[in-house]
């Protein structure tokens, strides 16, 4: 409230303060990694007089935020068939992007954040030609490379850098997203053109090493602000060990959203074979008929949001393996670390910068014979019980979601400023 004198008179002149507003846009919601960063990041908003929206594609926990449902399963298989035959994903989707960018007018954000806006559920085009139009503040946290290809998610397991200049005749056409055409050229245009027409972008990758790749991009030019990945420290903690441990046996976890050969699906069956039968492996996020088809040797467990049971299982576990081929900053080494458990990873995007030499390392990708030596050191050296205080504090330094995610909210008051 403000006093002031006019002609003798006292007035007073009351500040309303309106609430800023957050609409973030991904394809889950409070689900999966990506989801469950979109989630903390509007919680984060809201602790500081944020209003959040979250609109996402399918799959979603209940959530703090507002929720927009983006089309429907009709929409999604259609976009996929579409996709699937004249690669064209992000170019469908058309009705449900026009409804989606109605309740953005409606809902006058002052940031629109983006995440995966890809994945059969958005138009990408339709989205981009309605925000290059307004001065809505645009933040998008890359989480792969999408974004500045024509085609791929990951290209560095095909060594492709056609990125660079301009994508066509794409090696991973016949890979995710899978087509019988190749439009990669035509797609590499539209987003150049799309995405650098946008004065309000501002690009966060989640890791130095996607970083460096969108500096080298059509992106180059953008505003460019690095921002890791954090986890609820108060969540994800070391727990007592639910059973007792097998004399002389040695836990070994590996956990992902999808398990396929990019995430080293097939080199975890092959490190069964190398390993003795005193080294357990358990995998977490494996498809039902994934499961029914493991090696013998390995525990199988398939995608679980119960939190709770996650946590027990990085708890109990001797070390975290990731023998990911294609990832850009992966949430479950953090989870690992927050619970006291080491973690061994390939040289493999941004995964190695979540840890340092007391709390993991880093083996060349596809090297099984150095994984499995790594994975015996750790045992003969009893690495998690030297370290595992060291992981944790680790985690309590770095990975915090509340440091991590304040982050974001400094950069949108930045912005709006």
């Amino acid at each position: 409230m403000e006093s002031i004198f006019s002609d003798g008179c006292y007035k007073e002149k009351l500040e309303i303060r309106i609430m800023p507003k957050l609409l973030q846009i991904n394809i889950t919601a409070n689900w999966g990694s990506t989801g469950k960063i979109a989630e903390q990041i509007g919680i984060s908003a809201m602790k500081q007089s944020w209003d959040s929206y979250i609109a996402y594609g399918r799959w979603c926990n209940p959530s703090q935020s507002h929720l927009i449902k983006v089309g429907n399963k009709l929409d999604m298989y259609l976009h996929y068939g579409e996709q699937r035959i004249r690669d064209n994903e992000g170019l469908c989707s058309r009705g449900s992007t026009k409804n989606l960018i109605k309740q953005i007018t409606e809902i006058k954000p002052d940031i629109v954040h983006l995440h995966n806006i890809h994945d059969h559920y958005l138009n990408y085009k339709l989205l981009f030609e309605y925000l290059n139009q307004t001065n809505i503040k645009v933040v998008w946290t890359f989480h792969d490379c999408w974004a500045f290809t024509g085609h791929c998610f990951h290209f560095v397991t095909k060594n492709c850098e056609r990125w660079k200049s301009g994508c066509f005749d794409c090696p991973l056409k016949n890979e995710y997203p899978k087509t019988l055409l190749d439009r990669s050229k035509e797609h590499y245009e539209i987003k150049r053109n799309l995405f650098g027409d946008c004065k309000n972008l501002t690009i966060v990758p989640c890791s130095d090493w996607m970083g460096d790749f969108v500096r080298e991009s059509f992106l180059k030019d953008k505003n460019i602000h690095v921002i890791k990945n954090g986890v609820d420290l108060n969540v994800f903690k070391p727990v007592s060990n639910t059973e007792e441990k097998e004399e002389g046996s040695f836990n070994i976890l590996a956990v992902s959203n999808v398990w396929n050969k990019d995430k080293g699906l097939e080199d975890i069956y092959n490190l069964r074979n190398i390993l003795p039968a005193e080294y357990k492996i358990t995998m977490v996020g494996l498809s039902a008929d994934q499961v029914n088809r493991l090696p013998s040797g390995i525990v199988g467990i398939q995608r679980t949001q119960n939190v709770q049971e996650l946590v027990q299982l990085y708890s109990d576990a001797d070390v975290l393996i990731n023998p990911t081929y294609a990832d850009t900053f992966p949430t479950v080494n953090l989870e690992a670390l927050a619970c006291g458990t080491p973690v061994i990873t390939y040289k493999t995007g941004g995964s190695p910068e979540a840890i340092d030499e007391n709390t993991g390392a880093v083996v060349e990708q596809g090297d099984l014979n150095a994984l499995s030596e790594t994975i015996k050191e750790f045992q003969v050296l009893g690495f998690k019980q030297k370290h595992s205080v060291d992981c944790r504090k680790r985690s309590e330094a770095h990975f915090d979601k509340d440091k991590c995610f304040e982050k974001y909210i400094e950069l949108y008051n930045g912005l709006l400023k």
